[in-house]
């Protein structure tokens, strides 16, 4: 889903046709590019031409989803920002979402039949049509097949809308006939147009316990797109073919020499008509083995000997200038090897054949691609040591791979087929196999589909929610106008079908567990990194689940800020406040969180009372009704403060918008307070082992900065970096805090001399609000990320 999910585009940017016909026209320059329709195929591996067949077809795609998304905004099909964006479709429907949140005017489980579809209705003997197999599928034997399937768990959901007829089966065997006729009255409008039955699959549901980043297929597609190293393979020729059929040249005329020089001895019939045989072995040599061109070159000295041979049997006497460097090339090739057959020219070749003999890359590809092949290819693996173990002694003696047993598998091919490990998460970031936070958050989903799916207490319905879960975070986000909130999963009609099979507590101490434990690997393993957007949401979604007071809150993107916080952000600063008062964090940041404590607890007053009187409008009866109010949908009070801070007035630009919504990260801390607080994570390593991991985050992003011609947003990661570094210091013991602080100036010399100057201000800052000061006095600078002018960490330092 898309990572601003509760912002939207300013006024007038949003909902115009511009950036659509931006993003069209990108996309047909693409395809009308030099690179792509002047493509010589000839020179083309087959491999390379259906890349390039497929990038095409993809570039197409492009086109044609952005020409939807433009016809529909002209006749008005489309209301960009809205939550139904799409004329006749319910909130409900995934819509087909381009980049930017832009919405084409097709729904995602819309389109030609999938080969399911028609299979399912050959096996029904009904029509290849979705309104026949959707009817099929509420009678009885339809059902009964929906039973099956449900039972078995080995189906799978592409989008949400494959889990509605399930659902539907689900209910009426549980007997509720009222709730299953209630959801198919839904469904029922679209089931000409949308996918509403399941998608048989091979395998049964996940382990629960288990994720991958890559599927056995992702690995071995990947294997397959590998083509063998040009430069290795015409080496290993050069080395097999034509050095060997140089030594025999050499030979050859060897055989006519005196004292070392070559046609001293008139050849004879015999030495001629071997010589024709090379001549054609040669022809048939340059046909079969074409990497190599350096024996076609005259000057080279392989040439040289070819061509005198093709003259000399050819009954033509060689010119003094042909003879000469003939005898050239011959002594120059002794000298440097020796004669063919002596120890010297033995032992060099044998060297080389043992270098040629090494198995190649692509080679041990193909042995792991046969070892891969009779796996599933739509899940991971849970052990990978099989796969990238050594050539074993039967598979050095089956086939034609030219592999000795033994032979290790290389890193390159190992890493491919280690993504496809299937573990617990933990282990798959212990083994370094989860390399940043954005990984992290593709594969927390996995995990929280089956987590939030335990209120229930049925087994098949568990399995059902989380394939629906799961096919539901695939959804792409839309771009949406007065902070009105993405769909949620609780909101998809089969999902609320069945919310009154939910046992209250099942579900909240696993959700706690799972929250507690994905918030610590993530501050843990990453502590110098912001919580990506899908991580956050994923968090909201568990804390939700556990019923836990956890205002998680998103990353927004400077570019679509309207100005203005929903109030989760001041109750995260809530958050920040009861932890941080009177510690460094609030001294580096100059923040007064006993203000924003306050500011805190008024406004959610006003909504406790706008909520009350908004209960008692809907209460009152007609003609008496008291007036009536809502909860407010943003915080003016906190965006005020943020604006402040930022020390932002007048009009819009993007970069006033980063300072406003980087001073609310500040005062929330980006979720790190709402993790302690609310969720209680205490990070295995210490809260100074992770500020010592933030500043070399800090130190490496600096370092980035150095003749980058646009170092901002490197900038920003250092600085969003550095804020992680204060609030670890903030958690610290007294001692442990003042001892990393010491130590950072060391740490920073162990970088180039330019890191260390550049972030001689900010660690000054750091110190003078250790010791109670401000961190911009004097020698010190605070350091933040946005600015509306030069950044004092820019410009080179002297060193």
């Amino acid at each position: 889903m898309d990572d601003n999910a509760d912002q939207q585009r300013p006024a007038g940017a949003g909902t115009s046709a511009h950036y659509p016909q931006r993003q069209l026209a990108l996309a047909q320059a693409f395809l009308t590019s030099p690179a792509d329709s002047h493509t010589n195929a000839d020179s083309h591996t087959n491999a390379e031409t259906r890349r390039s067949t497929e990038t095409r077809r993809s570039a197409e795609a492009r086109v044609a989803r952005w020409r939807a998304v433009l016809a529909g905004i002209a006749d008005g099909r489309l209301t960009i920002g809205s939550r139904t964006p799409v004329a006749g479709l319910p909130a409900w429907v995934t819509p087909e979402v381009v980049r930017g949140g832009f919405a084409t005017s097709a729904a995602s489980a819309e389109g030609p039949l999938q080969p399911y579809e028609r299979e399912a209705a050959a096996l029904a003997g009904v029509a290849a049509e979705r309104g026949a197999l959707f009817a099929y599928c509420l009678t009885e034997p339809g059902l009964s097949r929906l039973y099956d399937l449900l039972d078995s768990g080995r189906y799978e959901a592409a989008v949400p809308e494959e889990a509605a007829l399930l659902t539907v089966a689900w209910l009426v065997r549980a007997g509720d006939a009222a709730g299953a006729l209630e959801l198919v009255d839904v469904l029922e409008p679209f089931a000409d147009r949308l996918r509403f039955t399941p998608r048989p699959s091979a395998l049964p549901a996940p382990d629960s316990e288990a994720v991958h980043r890559r599927t056995v297929g992702d690995a071995v597609t990947t294997l397959t797109g590998r083509r063998p190293n040009a430069a290795v393979e015409a080496q290993r020729e050069a080395l097999t073919v034509w050095q060997p059929f140089g030594d025999q040249l050499l030979a050859h005329w060897l055989e006519t020499a005196e004292a070392g020089r070559v046609l001293e001895r008139t050849p004879d019939s015999a030495w001629l008509e071997r010589g024709e045989m090379l001549l054609r072995r040669y022809e048939e040599l340059a046909a079969a083995h074409t990497r190599c061109t350096k024996h076609r070159d005259p000057k080279e000295n392989l040439g040289i000997l070819r061509g005198a041979l093709a003259e000399t049997a050819a009954g033509r006497p060689l010119d003094a200038r042909r003879l000469g460097l003939l005898r050239h090339a011959v002594a120059s090739m002794v000298r440097r090897r020796g004669r063919p057959g002596s120890d010297r020219h033995t032992e060099l070749r044998t060297r080389q054949a043992v270098q040629a003999a090494q198995p190649s890359h692509h080679d041990l590809a193909q042995l792991v691609l046969r070892r891969l092949s009779g796996l599933h290819q739509e899940t991971g693996v849970a052990d990978v040591a099989p796969l990238v173990a050594d050539v074993s002694a039967h598979e050095a003696h089956t086939g034609n791979t030219r592999l000795p047993a033994g032979t290790p598998v290389p890193a390159a091919i190992r890493q491919v087929v280690e993504a496809a490990l299937s573990a617990p998460l933990d282990t798959l970031v212990e083994r370094g196999m989860v390399p940043s936070a954005e990984v992290l958050a593709e594969l927390v989903p996995q995990l929280v589909a089956v987590t939030t799916s335990q209120s229930y207490p049925d087994e098949t319905l568990r399995t059902l929610m989380a394939a629906n879960y799961r096919a539901f975070r695939n959804r792409r986000s839309l771009l949406l106008s007065d902070l009105t909130g993405q769909v949620r999963v609780d909101e998809l009609p089969w999902v609320r079908a069945v919310a009154g099979h939910r046992v209250g507590e099942d579900g909240r101490a696993p959700a706690r567990t799972a929250l507690h434990q994905l918030g610590e690997l993530a501050v843990q393993a990453f502590p110098g990194t912001l919580l990506p957007n899908p991580l956050v949401r994923e968090l909201g979604v568990l804390a939700r689940q556990a019923k836990l007071d956890a205002p998680f809150v998103e990353e927004l993107a400077a570019d679509i800020f309207t100005g203005t916080f929903t109030p989760k952000y001041l109750a995260a600063a809530r958050a920040a406040a009861e932890l941080l008062s009177g510690t460094l964090y609030e001294r580096y940041y100059a923040i007064d969180y006993a203000a924003v404590h306050d500011l805190a607890t008024a406004e959610a007053g006003e909504a406790y009372k706008a909520g009350k009187a908004n209960k008692a409008g809907k209460a009152g009866k007609a003609g008496k009704a008291p007036a009536r109010g809502r909860r407010p949908r943003s915080s003016p009070g906190f965006t005020e403060l943020c604006a402040q801070r930022a020390e932002v007035s007048g009009g819009w630009s993007v970069a006033s918008n980063g300072k406003i919504i980087e001073q609310a990260q500040i005062l929330t801390t980006h979720n790190l307070a709402t993790l302690v607080t609310r969720v209680g994570i205490s990070p295995e390593p210490g809260w100074d082992d992770l500020a010592w991991r933030s500043f070399t985050t800090v130190c490496h992003a600096t370092a980035r900065i150095h003749d980058n011609p646009r170092p901002l947003s490197t900038i920003k990661d250092a600085a969003y970096a550095w804020r992680q570094l204060v609030f670890h210091l903030s958690m610290c013991e007294p001692a442990a805090q003042a001892r990393v602080i010491a130590g950072l100036r060391g740490e920073a010399a162990r970088h180039p001399a330019h890191v260390a100057a550049r972030l001689a201000p900010a660690l000054a800052g750091l110190r003078q609000a250790a010791r109670g000061g401000a961190a911009d006095a004097d020698a010190g600078r605070r350091l933040l990320g946005w600015t509306t002018g030069p950044h004092w960490l820019h410009p080179a330092p002297r060193t």
